[in-house]
C-alpha cells in the first residue's frame, strides 16, 4: 500500500504527522539530516534537504520499497533570528535551500509520479502568517512556501495533486497550545478532503 514520505522528520511536527498516518495503516518513509530512530517508519533514511542528489537518491529508494507515495510531507526549515545585513547572500541561499528549495526537489521528483497514479497530497509546513524583520530568512522562505504550493496547484492540480500548506502561528512544543499531535491532525484532514472541497492553507492558529 502506497503510503507518507516525511521529510524534515525530526522531534515535533514531522515525527507527529508520521505516527497520525500510521496509526491509519498507512506505510511511512521518514527522511531527515540525521537518520530517524527505525521504530518511527517503516523506512527511514538519511538525507540532507539541501543535496538534491541524495535526496533524490532517498525518495527512489522510498518509491522502490513503498511504490509511488499518496503523500508527500516537507517539514524541512531553518529556524532563526536574523534582520537584514545579518547574512550573507550565501547564508540567505542556504536558508532558502532548506525552507523552499528541498521542496522543489521532492515535488520535480515525486508529482509527476503521484499524478501519473491518479494524484495524491503535497503537503507543506509553513509558518510566518506575516513577515517579521528579526526573522528575515524565515520570513522570505515562508512566503516562498505559499507561492510554491499555488505553482504545484496551478502546475498539478488538475492532475489530482492537492498541493497545501499548513501555516503553524506559534512555536511548536508538546502540551501547548501547539502541540505537534494536534497540528498533525491539520496534514490529515488535508490529505482526506474531497477533490471539489480542496483548500490550500490552514491557518492553525492554536488548540481552543
Amino acid at each position: 500500500m502506497p503510503g507518507v514520505v516525511v521529510i524534515g522528520a525530526g522531534p515535533g511536527i514531522g515525527q507527529a504527522v508520521a505516527r497520525r498516518f500510521a496509526r491509519e495503516g498507512l506505510p511511512v518513509a521518514l527522511i531527515a539530516r540525521q537518520r530517524p530512530a527505525p521504530d518511527l517508519g517503516s523506512i527511514t533514511l538519511a538525507a540532507d534537504s539541501t543535496d538534491e542528489s541524495a535526496l533524490r537518491t532517498a525518495l527512489d529508494k522510498v518509491v522502490a520499497e513503498l511504490g509511488t507515495p499518496d503523500v508527500m510531507v516537507y517539514n524541512a526549515a531553518k529556524i532563526a533570528a536574523d534582520r537584514i545585513g545579518d547574512l550573507s547572500l550565501r547564508e540567505q541561499l542556504d536558508a532558502w535551500a532548506v525552507n523552499v528549495g528541498g521542496a522543489i526537489t521532492a515535488a520535480a521528483h515525486l508529482a509527476p509520479a503521484m499524478t501519473a497514479n491518479g494524484g495524491g497530497s503535497f503537503l507543506i509546513t509553513g509558518g510566518m502568517p506575516e513577515t517579521k524583520p528579526a526573522y528575515v530568512s524565515l520570513s522570505l522562505g515562508k512566503a516562498g512556501v505559499r507561492a510554491l504550493v499555488s505553482l504545484l496547484d496551478q502546475t498539478y492540480g488538475e492532475e489530482g495533486l492537492h498541493a497545501a500548506t499548513v501555516t503553524v502561528y506559534g512555536p511548536v512544543a508538546p502540551g501547548t497550545a501547539f502541540d505537534p499531535d494536534a497540528i498533525a491532525e491539520e496534514y490529515w484532514a488535508l490529505h482526506r478532503q474531497p477533490r471539489d472541497q480542496w483548500i490550500h492553507e490552514v491557518h492553525y492558529t492554536g488548540a481552543v
